[in-house]
């Protein structure tokens, strides 16, 4: 008779691949792509290194893995600002402020996603994910121009642009060699995202809303 899995071990393996995938993001967001090591991860998720290899083939598939699941809920929340204003141009301010504000607010784990050195299969995702981007800002510029709020202009050159620009100028701040912000300059941060915004709105309008 051949072997047939039951719904509990279906369960149970699922729960371990589970743990699997929190202890690693857990080990990404504590110090990056580099830090996580397997057997790490193995035994804060109380398995064996040899289980993760039965539920990801390489450290690679697990890593991307971890990249489309993080990535995607940023991708998320970018989407859900976009549906939040009056005008596009409020909607654009309040994805770009988003986007920058929960980086900087967690520094390693936006690091990982945007700039951290890694394995080509997790480069592959990041360019997944940053054409995501550019797609959602495409179509929010595409009613900008629909609407007469923003001037004629190629809309998916013009996202490329923008996600070119943000990440850019955040991977400066976000580096963990970055001197840590002294006493006293807490605002940095909120200066920072509004120089961001800024110059993303003029570069998309001519003007500062």
């Amino acid at each position: 008779m051949a072997y047939r899995e039951t719904e509990k071990m279906r369960q149970r393996k699922a729960e371990a691949r589970q743990r699997i995938i929190e202890c690693t993001w857990a080990c990404v967001s504590e110090g990056g792509f580099r830090s996580a090591r397997i057997t790490r991860i193995a035994a804060l998720a109380g398995v064996a290194t040899g289980t993760i290899y039965r539920h990801f083939e390489s450290r690679e598939d697990l890593f991307a893995e971890i990249f489309r699941l993080a990535t995607q809920r940023e991708v998320d929340k970018v989407a859900e600002a976009l549906t939040v204003g009056e005008s596009t141009v409020q909607r654009l301010e309040n994805a770009l402020r988003q986007f920058a504000t929960r980086a900087l607010k967690g520094p390693m784990k936006a690091w990982a996603l945007i700039a951290e050195p890694v394995d080509p299969k997790v480069e592959e995702e990041r360019l997944v994910y940053r054409k995501a981007y550019a797609s959602l800002f495409e179509q929010a510029i595409q009613d900008g121009i629909a609407e007469g709020c923003l001037p004629d202009q190629d809309a998916r050159l013009t996202s490329t642009c923008l996600v070119g620009a943000i990440s850019e100028s955040l991977v400066g701040p976000l580096s963990p060699t970055q001197t840590k912000t002294p006493p006293g300059h807490e605002n940095n941060d909120n200066d920072l995202v509004e120089t961001i915004v800024c110059f993303c709105i003029r570069g998309l309008t001519g003007t500062r809303s």
